[in-house]
């Protein structure tokens, strides 16, 4: 097959339009429409079909948006890929998926690392893809890798960053709550549930151990944690690293998970399109350089002993 029809595809579905699209990719409309007559025998389907003075998407073209997308961004990544890199001289831009928490932990650090070292690079977060888990191999070929802890994906060639651990947010003048909390505390108190559960594998062991969160509010942000347990009975989990960073924004307190909590490890996951790209080799060793200085910090860190108050902020 003419991997030029995969662009013309791209645009014609994109675009819905086939003066549009020749326009896009530098077709005559003659031209872009022997492509669309290529794909629609290909496929055996029409991919779009008019309706009035408009185009629209039969189901095959809809479903073919995102892999196309995807495919477009995998070719591009591939047949820029250099020999040698030069990051104090070159550009190149890097996109990564991440949740908050990652950002914040890890790829604050990172951005500032590439600031200094890289000039030309641009770095790109994006909201995690809800794909990722049934089809990884898809989101992967579309950026340059995920920031996600293992126990979500496998199979795939990654870096390990850091470990991190999981410690319980209560409001600081809870009533009932003293300096440390039971398995019984959590059966019976309102939760704020991060919503993405794939980023927060250590829910599915509350499940494991007989225990069903009572969700009173679900949160897309780990950042929005600790205001939305502030003066509340909730209670809610998150990372330990995070809690820190976050420590002073809200009336809450830290402490201990009662239960056995599997240590969260973060890794940096990638396509095995990019293993051999000089860029992307450099952005790795990178990544495990500013992990090795994030463990470093922890035993210089001044951590707010479990059951302390966050002081009031404003």
């Amino acid at each position: 097959m003419d991997l030029n029809l995969v662009v013309a595809l791209r645009a014609l579905l994109e675009e819905r339009n086939v003066t549009r699209a020749g326009l896009r990719i530098g077709l005559s409309q003659p031209a872009t429409s022997a492509a669309l007559a290529r794909l629609r025998h290909h496929f055996s389907d029409e991919l779009l079909v008019r309706k009035g003075n408009s185009y629209e998407l039969t189901p095959l073209g809809t479903a073919l948006q995102a892999p196309v997308t995807n495919t477009c961004a995998m070719l591009e990544r591939l047949f820029t890929s250099r020999a040698d890199f030069q990051p104090a001289t070159e550009q190149r831009d890097f996109t990564l998926l991440a949740s908050d928490y990652a950002i914040a932990v890890f790829g604050a650090e990172l951005s500032r690392v590439l600031h200094a070292e890289a000039p030309g690079v641009r770095l790109h977060f994006r909201h995690m893809d809800p794909r990722i888990v049934e089809d990884t191999g898809t989101v992967l070929s579309g950026v340059d890798g995920v920031l996600i802890p293992h126990g979500v994906i496998s199979g795939f060639p990654t870096v390990e960053l850091y470990r991190d651990e999981w410690v319980c947010l209560v409001a600081a003048d809870h009533p009932g709550i003293g300096d440390h909390l039971t398995l019984d505390d959590l059966a019976r108190l309102p939760w704020v549930v991060y919503q993405r559960l794939f980023d927060a594998p250590v829910t599915r062991q509350l499940s494991m151990l007989g225990l069903e969160p009572r969700a009173e509010v679900f949160v897309q942000s780990f950042h929005l944690l600790p205001n939305l347990v502030a003066g509340t009975r909730r209670v809610a989990l998150i990372q330990q690293r995070l809690a820190r960073l976050l420590h002073g924004l809200a009336t809450v307190r830290v402490l201990p998970c009662p239960f056995e909590a599997i240590p969260l490890q973060e890794a940096l996951w990638w396509h095995p399109v990019h293993s051999q790209d000089a860029a992307h080799i450099w952005l790795r060793e990178v990544a495990a350089q500013v992990a090795s200085g994030i463990a470093e910090l922890d035993g210089h860190q001044d951590v707010p002993a479990a059951g302390q108050d966050a002081p009031r902020t404003g």
